[in-house]
């Protein structure tokens, strides 16, 4: 981890959740103890439906609130979409864009990523671009190449370390249990890294980089320990406190 960068452990709810679960969320803010709040930001992002009342009730916890997508424009005849503004309006502070889901099955281009992503900064909200690479790009000696090509293409030209955080989910880790090794890990965020400061200038050694892909308490310490590893953005485990709670801990 780049020590002068503050650590986020962030949760992807996904299409999981009901009020019921916003109990979990009151856990969270129970054990994130004055000792974890020093160390490292927490972030949950519920499905859109709760993040109004995830706001609410996070509110003086310093657990942030962030939306799984939006649309790129404001408003308009886009039913069931979403936009930038609407979740900020929700009380979330943060969206991600481009994740693996989102590439595959709606088929999302990294211009779309790029624009949503600018959708996201247009409203406020920082932006959470999610990049990665699949079983078969990885195998073919790829992955550095594809990673490379979304983050260029998909991190919007006016980064910032306020307004976007790139995180690394290698697509065929995610949620199969499976994770790569953190020389693995630390050869693609040294990439990431690479990409943004020489895009970006040298204000991008801020931006955060997070690791996703069957992070859990077993191997979170280890994960977090990766150099250029500044947090995690979880999946399943974010879904009970205990977990999310037990990831976070990595940076006590």
């Amino acid at each position: 981890m780049v020590m002068s960068v503050r650590p986020l452990v962030a949760g992807n709810w996904k299409m999981n959740g009901s009020r019921s679960a916003l109990k979990e969320l009151s856990a969270m803010a129970e054990g994130y103890d004055a000792g974890l709040k020093a160390k490292v930001d927490l972030m949950i992002c519920p499905p859109a439906p709760l993040v109004f009342l995830a706001a609410a009730a996070a509110i003086g916890t310093r657990i942030a609130i962030g939306g799984q997508d939006c649309h790129t424009e404001a408003s308009g005849a886009f039913t069931g979409e979403v936009s930038a503004e609407m979740l900020a309006d929700s009380g979330a502070g943060a969206v991600i864009v481009g994740h693996s889901e989102r590439r595959q099955y709606f088929k999302e281009s990294d211009a779309l990523v790029a624009a949503k992503a600018a959708a996201a900064i247009r409203a406020g909200l920082a932006a959470i671009v999610c990049v990665g690479e699949t079983r078969e790009e990885r195998e073919a000696g790829k992955a550095l190449s594809v990673v490379g090509r979304q983050v260029a293409r998909s991190v919007p030209e006016d980064a910032t370390p306020e307004t976007i955080i790139v995180a690394y989910e290698p697509v065929w880790a995610i949620g199969t249990g499976l994770t790569p090794t953190a020389a693995d890990v630390a050869e693609v965020h040294a990439l990431i890294r690479k990409k943004l400061v020489s895009r970006h200038g040298k204000q991008a050694a801020g931006i955060r980089i997070l690791y996703g892909g069957s992070v859990k308490p077993a191997n979170a310490k280890e994960l977090m320990a990766v150099e250029n590893v500044d947090g995690a953005l979880v999946g399943g485990a974010s879904l009970k406190a205990a977990d999310f709670l037990a990831i976070a801990a990595a940076y006590r």
